[in-house]
C-alpha cells in the first residue's frame, strides 16, 4: 500500500523510473496495476480537492440564501469542475456547508507521464466552520469518479479534510495559506493509496 505524506510539488515533481518505463510501452491498463497506478489515480484529482474547496469558499461568500450560487472552472488541461450546494444561514460563528462536486471530462495535465480524464458525480463534500471568520475548519469528501485514458475504472475517495479560515478582508472569509491537511483514502482497480498532503 502506498502512502502520500508530502506537498503537491515535491510529489508533482517525482517521475519514478518504473512509470517511465511503462509510458514507452504504451501505458495500458494491465501494466499499471501497481502501488505507482494507484498512487497516479490519486495524484490527478489532487489539484481537483484543492479546486473544489476554492469553489466552495467562492460560493459561500457569494451566497444570500442557503443556496450557493452554482461555481464553474476549467481543469488546467481539459474539462470543468462544477460545485453547487447549501451553506446555513444567519449571524452565528458557526456554520456548515454542503457541497456536490461534478466532473466534465476533467484533466489539470498527465501526472508522471500519465494522462488520465475524470468524470462523474456529483460526489458530497461536507464542512463544519467553527468560530468564523477565524474558524476551524473540519469535512469530508467522499464519492466516486470514473476515469479514462492510460488509467480506467472507477476511484472512491474517502477523504477528511481540516484547516483555518480568516477573514481575508472585506468580509470574504478564506481558507488560511497551506493550513488546510487532507487525509483518507484513493481506492481504485489499481489498490488503495493512503492520502496525507497539505494544501
Amino acid at each position: 500500500m502506498a502512502r502520500l505524506s508530502w506537498t503537491r510539488r515535491t510529489l508533482l515533481g517525482l517521475t519514478p523510473v518504473a512509470v517511465l518505463a511503462l509510458a514507452t510501452t504504451g501505458c495500458n491498463r494491465g501494466a499499471l496495476d501497481n502501488e505507482v497506478a494507484a498512487e497516479i489515480a490519486y495524484l490527478g484529482l489532487d489539484r481537483a480537492v484543492d479546486r473544489m474547496i476554492k469553489l466552495g469558499f467562492d460560493g459561500f461568500n457569494a451566497a444570500d440564501s442557503a443556496n450557493i450560487p452554482p461555481q464553474s472552472e476549467a481543469g488546467d488541461e481539459s474539462g470543468t469542475m462544477d460545485v453547487s450546494g447549501k451553506v446555513d444561514q444567519g449571524a452565528s460563528a458557526n456554520k456548515g456547508m454542503q457541497l456536490n462536486v461534478a466532473l466534465t471530462d476533467y484533466s489539470d495535465g498527465p501526472v508522471q507521464d500519465t494522462a488520465v480524464l475524470y468524470n462523474g458525480g456529483p460526489i458530497q463534500a461536507d464542512f463544519s466552520l467553527k468560530g468564523l471568520p477565524d474558524a476551524d475548519l473540519s469535512g469530508s469528501l467522499s464519492g466516486v469518479f470514473t476515469m479514462e485514458g492510460d488509467l480506467a475504472g472507477a476511484i472512491e475517495l474517502d477523504l477528511a479534510i481540516t484547516g483555518t479560515t480568516q477573514d481575508s478582508g472585506g468580509g470574504v472569509i478564506a481558507r488560511v495559506p497551506g493550513s488546510i491537511r487532507v487525509v483518507g483514502t484513493a481506492t481504485s482497480d489499481y489498490g488503495v493509496f493512503d492520502v496525507d498532503v497539505s494544501l
